[in-house]
């Protein structure tokens, strides 16, 4: 088995799991699930840079064989924005559940409620 067949299996694997743990109806496998498809996106940055052991990076012509630094830079930077995103939303869903009491992400309005009015703003408990 090649490198880069068990790379693209771990990519699909970690898209697969991602995809649906979004599309399950509960905040917190929502939030795994988007982890799971940032550490997909990673690994997919990664390895788009080729798979060359002991290679050094793009230093001078002289090298016979390069490894393009881009891709790692790409995965740093996204391993940041992944840490800012997934605290932003762990904070969201945390004051949702605080908020009303429930995990679930459903969008149905329940019969007789006004989608844009809730019986929070009547002061009911």
């Amino acid at each position: 088995m090649s490198l880069e067949l068990l790379m693209a299996t771990g990519i699909g694997a970690l898209t697969a799991a991602g995809i649906y743990l979004i599309l399950l109806r509960r905040t917190f496998p929502v939030v795994i699930g988007l982890s799971f498809l940032s550490y997909a996106v990673n690994v997919f940055l990664f390895t788009m840079g080729r798979l060359a052991i002991d290679r050094p990076p793009i230093v001078g012509v002289s090298a016979a064989g390069l490894t393009d630094p881009l891709p790692q830079a790409l995965v740093l930077t996204a391993i940041v924005i992944t840490f800012g995103m997934t605290a932003l939303i762990v904070v969201m869903s945390l004051r949702a559940f605080l908020e009303t009491g429930r995990d679930d992400v459903a969008l149905a309005v329940p019969p007789g409620e006004d989608a844009g009015h809730s019986r929070r703003d009547e002061g009911a408990p």
